[in-house]
């Protein structure tokens, strides 16, 4: 079986002037590097490693934003043999002190050796580092060693197993998590092989475009290894142009017959709600073959959303699929058939929330809509089961479980963690589901769970519910539990920014979120409180950042 750097040296030698990756910048002009530019660029990365001495099999941390020095020096520490591990880049919307913080609680448990950093940043990566701490070298993007064609019989990567560690995903939006993802060669590869058959990648016809950032396993798996290990080309934009202008994505579709595209839920809606049309003018998107939500759980209005807003263009609402997916197997455990348009199943509202059974509706009561995530790829097995590990039948909702070849090895340097997640060889994936007729559908994560006066009550059903008052931002609402302890239960806090800044709208909309919650639910809604744009805290992904709001909330009522 073949490891990445066999796929590079193979690349580098049978197709050098293929494009592999088109980097695009703001304000700049698009830079075309094919697989000779990158295997060189890569080579000089290589070259530093060695040159500091940083040994096979050691960690190595990246924090660069957008770039080309970001994809050499990924693919240098695996030709190094060293495991590459990207991490979010400091941005006005985190705050200095936590990052920090977080950054140096992650070294702590990673002991990476080496930081990969450009000279602006160098100050904030050394801040992070303590006394004889494990990181030996910080090296920065103007100090690499000269380009030089790659001598691959010295290049320690080559001399890599399939089971050896390749990389490490830090699956969290914030670097607190301390879970490094560690997948092997061999695991990544089983993935890759398995997902391209299931959305029928090909290699002479595919182009990827994407916004997504690194960090995280959509970006990094989906946007970054499957095009570059299976020689699709990619576009690939800024996180950062894309959340100011997101128009630029179907600028880009249109312009390099874009067919392949992965997307968060949020940005489903995103790009609705901001893309204007005179941004558009002369944009095709026919050639989009599959936009892919990975989601959990994938909502139907997202999609019928972009779709009501950009047919006109050319998309075409098949167009639009899903996917379950997590850093712990690499990426997709699910796919939706692209002949055809996911299913969305139609079940009663007040059953599913208060008894967890996804049932028909029944005329007369409140439905609900729950989205197919798709079927399991061909080396995947999934479970429903109970607290007790016990299988459960279609349509009860229950902990999905999983087993494929292409788990996770462990987290890095926590067995606890390991052990706790994986049992028998299987992964207990912290989320919640029911399949019907061999659809997973995904309803809530475990950890967010909230449970009032005995019943489990799913945070996304409640915020659901309150974003179909009227005045309430689409996207921007936020559900957790906090304990009573005269009650002895836990009581429900909604928090929800409201399209109007008028306070006196602020109190009508929250009046109108108890009614509506309360009447529609198994719970009486007593905390709702409205604020203004931009108060709730997502993660770099879009999601929302539950235990951040909580802890927000909390110091805004001591205060």
């Amino acid at each position: 079986m073949s490891t990445f750097s066999n796929l590079l040296q193979r690349s580098f030698l049978e197709v050098p002037e293929k494009i592999s990756i088109v980097l695009q910048n703001a304000g700049r002009a698009d830079t075309p590097i094919n697989y000779r530019q990158l295997i060189l660029g890569a080579n000089r990365y290589a070259r530093s490693l060695a040159r500091e001495e940083i040994k096979a099999g050691e960690v190595v941390l990246l924090i660069l934003q957008h770039g080309e020095d970001l994809a050499f020096s990924f693919f240098g520490a695996v030709l190094h043999g060293a495991i590459p591990a990207i991490m979010p880049f400091l941005t006005e919307k985190l705050s200095p002190e936590k990052y920090r913080a977080d950054l140096a609680a992650l070294i702590s448990i990673t002991k990476p050796t080496a930081i990969i950093t450009s000279p602006e940043f160098e100050d904030e990566a050394r801040s992070a580092l303590m006394p004889g701490g494990s990181v030996r070298k910080v090296i920065l993007t103007n100090k690499i060693e000269p380009e030089a064609i790659p001598d691959f019989n010295s290049l320690n990567g080559m001399k890599a197993s399939p089971e050896d560690i390749v990389l490490l995903q830090h699956s969290s939006g914030t670097t607190g998590l301390q879970k490094g993802v560690a997948l092997s060669h061999r695991a990544v590869l089983n993935q890759l092989e398995a997902y391209s058959k299931a959305i029928h990648l090909d290699p002479k016809k595919d182009v990827i475009v994407s916004w997504l950032p690194l960090y995280h396993d959509m970006g990094l798996i989906a946007c970054f290894l499957l095009p570059v290990l299976m020689r699709v080309t990619l576009v690939e934009m800024s996180p950062f142009d894309w959340v100011r202008a997101p128009y630029r994505l179907l600028q880009s579709v249109s312009q390099y017959k874009g067919t392949l595209t992965w997307l968060p839920n949020f940005a489903f809606n995103f790009c609705a709600n901001k893309i204007r049309e005179r941004n558009l003018e002369g944009v095709d998107l026919s050639s989009w073959r599959a936009i892919i939500n990975c989601s959990e759980p994938v909502h139907a209005e997202s999609h019928q959303l972009f779709a009501e807003k950009f047919s006109a263009f050319g998309l075409r609402p098949q167009a639009l699929q899903t996917c379950y997916a997590m850093a712990e197997n690499v990426f997709a455990v699910t796919q939706s058939r692209l002949d055809q348009s996911p299913i969305v199943d139609e079940i009663d509202r007040e059953v599913f929330m208060t008894q967890r059974l996804a049932t028909p509706p029944v005329t007369g009561r409140p439905a609900m809509k729950m989205m197919s995530s798709g079927h399991s790829l061909a080396n995947m097995k999934i479970r429903i089961v109970d607290e007790n590990g016990q299988d459960l039948p279609e349509r009860v909702v229950g902990e999905i479980k999983m087993q494929s070849d292409c788990m996770l090895t462990e987290y890095y340097n926590r067995a606890d963690a390991s052990a706790a997640a994986i049992k028998n060889g299987w992964y207990l994936t912290g989320d919640y589901g029911y399949t019907a007729n061999g659809e997973l559908y995904v309803s809530g994560r475990k950890k967010d769970m909230i449970i009032v006066g005995g019943k489990n009550i799913y945070p996304q059903d409640l915020e659901a519910l309150a974003s179909e008052v009227r005045g309430v931002h689409p996207g921007r609402t936020v559900a957790f539990g906090m304990y009573d302890e005269e009650a002895g239960t836990e009581e429900v806090v909604i928090i929800t920014e409201a399209d109007s800044e008028e306070p006196s709208e602020h109190e009508l909309i929250a009046d109108a979120i108890r009614k509506h919650v309360t009447k529609s639910s198994a719970i009486a809604l007593r905390h709702v409180k409205v604020v203004g744009e931009k108060w709730i805290v997502k993660t770099s992904s879009g999601k929302t950042a539950r235990s951040a709001n909580k802890e927000k909330f909390i110091r805004e009522l001591e205060s």
